[in-house]
């Protein structure tokens, strides 16, 4: 029987150990890479605008991730607001850019809550956390407070990877599967489009760490997941992905048995109508060539979107309740 690898941690009275670690780390914020040093627990915000509480902007069955996330039931996804970068192109700009919203502001208990609403309501697979590395500290807590009212279910860190490996080090043993994006490999183009500096050295070193502490990704009986790495990679049109050199570093420095999701879904939302490189769609030239570099490097295990995915799952936060709805 499948449990989850914080149930030990919570037995043994570790989770709650890490709980005030990371509480601590507020008061003069290092939680990720920008190292504001900002009083989060006095609701100073640096970078990513959040202060002590939790901010979410919806939760729900999310049925439009990886089969082994949404399975039949789908995956149990909480979105947070705000983030740590600026994407000009971002498909949840409503709720990464825009923080003039009415949103949830939780504690770890009412975060709780949800996580356990998520898996006895819903029934949903897994606890899916989208956006949430300058929520690390609220989300352990929440895992803490989950756990004693009988949480069981794996925990998705879905992340953009602009991670400290030092806060990731304090997720061993609580995370279940890493969902991490590795979306470039120029810096150049991660200040441009995302104000992401020193992207590429802190995204690798972090999906380091991750496959450090859950190796390849491992499936249950009903090809559910249950622990393990999955990387994603979102081709972008005129090369910005730099998808040769990212692949090609998951390959010689992570594992040809890594789990990739390769997505095509890429149109220009928020900004990018207004970046010449970004203003379209990727081509099939674009796409093919991916492909068959995926084919080349021996990365046979995931997933390659279809072209015209885009059409499905279109996400809308202004809409009342679920914010998906196939097109």
């Amino acid at each position: 029987m499948f449990e989850p690898s914080y149930i030990s941690l919570y037995k043994s009275g570790e989770l709650e150990q890490r709980v005030a670690t990371l509480k601590e780390l507020l008061a003069d914020c290092e939680i990720c890479p920008r190292k504001c040093h900002v009083n989060r627990l006095e609701n100073d915000s640096g970078f990513c605008r959040s202060g002590s509480l939790a901010r979410i902007s919806n939760y729900c069955d999310h049925h439009g991730e990886e089969p082994v996330l949404s399975g039949s039931k789908g995956s149990g996804t909480i979105f947070f607001s705000g983030c740590n970068m600026r994407c000009s192109y971002c498909q949840n700009y409503q709720i990464s850019q825009a923080m003039d919203r009415k949103d949830s502001f939780l504690n770890g208990e009412e975060l709780a809550e949800i996580m356990l609403y998520l898996q006895e309501k819903l029934q949903c697979h897994n606890i899916n956390l989208v956006s949430p590395t300058h929520y690390v500290p609220q989300i352990v807590e929440a895992v803490f407070f989950a756990a004693r009212g009988g949480l069981r279910l794996p925990i998705v860190y879905n992340t953009n990877a602009y991670d400290s490996t030092d806060t990731l080090k304090l997720l061993d043993g609580i995370v279940d599967i890493y969902l991490p994006d590795i979306k470039y490999s120029s810096d150049e183009w991660a200040i441009k489009f995302s104000q992401g500096k020193d992207y590429i050295s802190q995204s690798r070193q972090a999906i380091g760490e991750m496959y450090r502490q859950v190796g390849n990704l491992v499936t249950d009986s009903s090809g559910m997941a249950q622990r393990g790495l999955i990387v994603r990679h979102l081709i972008l049109p005129n090369g910005i992905a730099g998808s040769a050199d990212s692949l090609r570093w998951l390959a010689d420095h992570i594992s040809r048995d890594v789990t990739v999701s390769v997505m095509a879904q890429y149109r220009p939302c928020y900004k990018a109508d207004s970046e010449p490189l970004l203003s379209r769609g990727i081509s099939l030239d674009e796409y093919q060539e991916v492909v068959a570099l995926m084919e080349k490097l021996g990365l046979e295990n995931g997933w390659l979107q279809e072209m015209d995915s885009f059409n499905y799952y279109l996400p809308d936060f202004e809409r009342q309740g679920h914010p998906f709805q196939i097109k």
